[in-house]
């Protein structure tokens, strides 16, 4: 067979794989319900850009797999049941070493000789491993501790009090009777989803975003559109064009520290922003699980908006215990009822025992030392970690404030995943930008957690592995 024969027949192949991913994403994704009719031939074909002779190739071998059916005279229609839902499918197909979720199992290993500068979290050394069995101990000798009831459907009252008042520090006023306890901020965002949307629904979230919101809106199936985020905060001409052409029903954001870039929202972007929302009936989720990184309040949402049409979001794995977890929620008066209801069908509530815990903690003043320590470290970590990435020739995107994380592009145009993907293999876990993209354009970007950046080997491995990118 000639060259140019085979490479046309190569090329014929890949537009018929193209076409049959297209109707498995859309049949994982459930926009294709089972029983519902393909796009016609005709219509495909357009679609695609391919002629009908592929799409006619495409659909025959997709019924050959049993994924569709042809009827007679009607077209092609999705067969059977839809398949279990695989996140892994849905979204960009990313190699599985630099999948957001894949990236998110390997932080999660226990290998002592893994280091981990992309995951999200502090080592456990940095936390407050010895009061927290101090204070373990004190409720396990407590004849009132709750160690075998169920909680109160809202949540230990004590707590809710103590989250108004840290709530109040940032200018969201919240009675207790608003405020809704979860097992994580996680639990929070996924009570708030069921709550709040539909399948089919359009989300808008910052571009880049912390990954697990686009994992978390998917498996809720709706339609995720990202904004450009800036360091002041999302880009307001294109978010203002997002919301009058695709009508999202929401959007989801940091606003005291942004994950993954470190920016934080100034006053008069978040003004607009809320004026933008309530012009489009938008509602706003405000994911506020770094307000304790802060050493200095940052304008929030829902401090402006008086929780009318933005919810509040936040947990103390970042801070205290990712093993003790314990989120919550603050919401509008009208909302709460549902919420708990919503709450008690899904989990039948949340461990008492955890906020127990948390609670002690916030009261013996345990925590308020926790964070000044905190801080001082960050900030520490933060200045070594810069250095040490600029030396490398990184240029970091924006100079924090606060927190953890810095957004870095790596120089010379190199590919973060190329990068991650070398670095993995000497047992360091990286996280390439675009598992925080939706548009998939941060392909030139790290995320880096400082904290998680102490040992020298981290940037030796880095260093080799933009260098094997480059030959």
């Amino acid at each position: 067979m000639s060259t140019s024969m085979k490479s046309a027949k190569d090329d014929d192949a890949s537009r018929v794989s193209t076409v049959m991913r297209t109707i498995r994403e859309r049949i994982a994704g459930r926009s294709l319900a089972p029983g519902a009719r393909l796009p016609s031939i005709r219509e495909m074909a357009a679609r695609a850009g391919v002629s009908k002779t592929t799409v006619v190739d495409a659909y025959d071998r997709l019924a050959a797999e049993g994924l569709i059916a042809s009827r007679r005279g009607s077209g092609f229609f999705v067969a059977g049941h839809a398949p279990p839902l695989e996140l892994a499918q849905l979204g960009p197909q990313l190699d599985r070493e630099v999948d957001p979720l894949w990236i998110t199992r390997q932080s999660l290993e226990d290998g002592p000789q893994l280091l981990k500068p992309g995951c999200g979290w502090m080592p456990s050394s940095w936390m407050p491993e010895e009061a927290i069995r101090r204070a373990l101990r004190a409720i396990a000798r407590d004849p009132a501790a709750p160690l075998s009831d169920y909680g109160s459907p809202l949540g230990l009252p004590a707590l809710r009090r103590q989250l108004g008042l840290r709530l109040a520090q940032h200018g969201a006023d919240a009675s207790p009777q608003q405020i809704v306890l979860t097992d994580s901020g996680s639990h929070a965002l996924d009570l708030l989803c069921r709550f709040l949307l539909e399948a089919g629904d359009t989300v808008v979230v910052d571009d880049p975003c912390y990954f697990n919101f686009q994992a978390m809106l998917r498996a809720h199936r709706v339609r995720v559109v990202g904004v450009p985020f800036t360091p002041s905060g999302p880009d307001l001409a294109h978010f203002e064009r997002v919301l009058a052409e695709h009508r999202p029903r929401l959007y989801l954001t940091n606003a005291a520290i942004h994950n993954p870039t470190g920016a934080t929202l100034s006053a008069p972007v978040a003004h607009r922003v809320l004026k933008l929302a309530e012009e489009h009936d938008l509602l706003i989720i405000e994911d506020d699980i770094f307000a304790d990184f802060e050493r200095e309040p940052a304008p929030r949402l829902a401090a402006f908006d008086g929780l009318r049409r933005v919810a509040v979001i936040g947990s103390f794995s970042k801070t205290l215990s990712a093993a003790a977890r314990c989120g919550f929620i603050a919401v509008r008066p009208d909302w709460v009822e549902p919420l708990v209801d919503l709450k008690l069908a899904t989990s039948f509530g949340n461990s008492p025992l955890t906020s127990a815990l948390v609670l002690r903690l916030l009261l013996d003043g345990t925590y308020r030392r926790h964070l000044e320590a905190m801080h001082a470290r960050l900030a520490d970590a933060m200045s070594v970690a810069v250095k040490r990435l600029t030396g490398l020739g990184l240029d970091i995107w924006h100079s924090p404030r606060a927190g953890m994380f810095v957004w870095a592009r790596l120089p010379g145009g190199l590919d973060a995943a190329a990068v991650a993907r070398h670095a993995l293999a000497e047992d360091v876990v990286l996280a390439p930008g675009n598992v925080f993209s939706v548009s998939q354009t941060a392909a030139g970007f790290l995320r880096f957690n400082v904290s998680q950046c102490t040992r020298p080997k981290i940037y030796e491995t880095l260093e080799r592995s933009m260098q094997r990118c480059r030959t």
